[in-house]
């Protein structure tokens, strides 16, 4: 059975971009958040890339990170990314977790608790919106005051009001609670669970890995880049 580990090869321009998916099946979240679509035929990343007006570079860096966490891009692949894609991706990312894969885990995980002492159901349910809650004001903080701080880095422009250290300090690690949840859930639900519980708690490990590879770039690839943005700011 394919499993999804990290791979000791690493993509290039050249790559088939129905190999890549093929070879890792995490990755489609990833291109899609670039806003590439199915339906690329025998096209090499590279096309892909060009006929989506993606910048290569930057969707390569991405694919190769999450592909072979923990394993950090180096400095001289941080220097070739385009922000204004990053940021694209990273926005996409926010989306598809707030107004889809979180909403969408919900519904699911209130029908499959449906069966469960009444009391233990709320607790559930009060324990999963608060965690949206802290994800959302974390997306929030990043969308209102850190991306459109990249932004102006990327054109050159400095902020003394703001840096990129602020945000590092405060970066917490967002798919943490959602771990509780989901030993909550295996540890002491109280009553049957059947193939619908089974599903959700797969859900729940799949968005945890998921959130876990968002932070990855986050901490690992764009706050590295605006660090580097700011040196060469100072600079000029």
């Amino acid at each position: 059975m394919m499993t999804n580990k990290p791979l000791s090869r690493v993509f290039s321009a050249q790559t088939k971009m129905s190999d890549l998916i093929c070879a890792h099946y995490n990755l489609l979240l990833v291109i899609t958040r670039f806003g590439i679509h199915l339906g690329f035929g025998e096209k090499t990343i590279g096309e892909v890339c060009q006929s989506s007006n993606v910048d290569t570079p930057t969707l390569l860096t991405i694919l190769n990170a999450v592909a072979n966490i923990p394993q950090k891009p180096k400095k001289e692949e941080l220097k070739s990314i385009s922000m204004n894609d990053l940021l694209t991706y990273l926005r996409n990312a926010h989306d598809y977790f707030l107004n889809f894969r979180l909403p969408l885990l919900r519904q699911q995980l209130v029908s499959a608790i449906s069966n469960c002492p009444q009391e233990v159901a709320f607790a559930i349910r009060k324990f999963f919106d608060d965690y949206v809650e802290e994800v959302n004001k974390h997306m929030s903080y990043e969308e209102k005051t850190v991306f459109p701080y990249a932004e102006h880095l990327a054109k050159g422009e400095r902020d003394d009001h703001y840096k990129i250290s602020i945000f590092r300090r405060k970066h917490d690690q967002i798919e943490a609670k959602i771990s509780e949840l989901k030993a909550i859930i295996i540890k002491y639900y109280p009553a049957p669970s059947g193939y619908e519980l089974n599903s959700v708690l797969h859900d729940i490990f799949s968005c945890e890995e998921d959130l876990a590879s968002h932070n990855f770039i986050e901490d690992h690839i764009f706050i590295p880049l605006m660090e580097i943005m700011e040196q060469q700011t100072k600079k000029g």
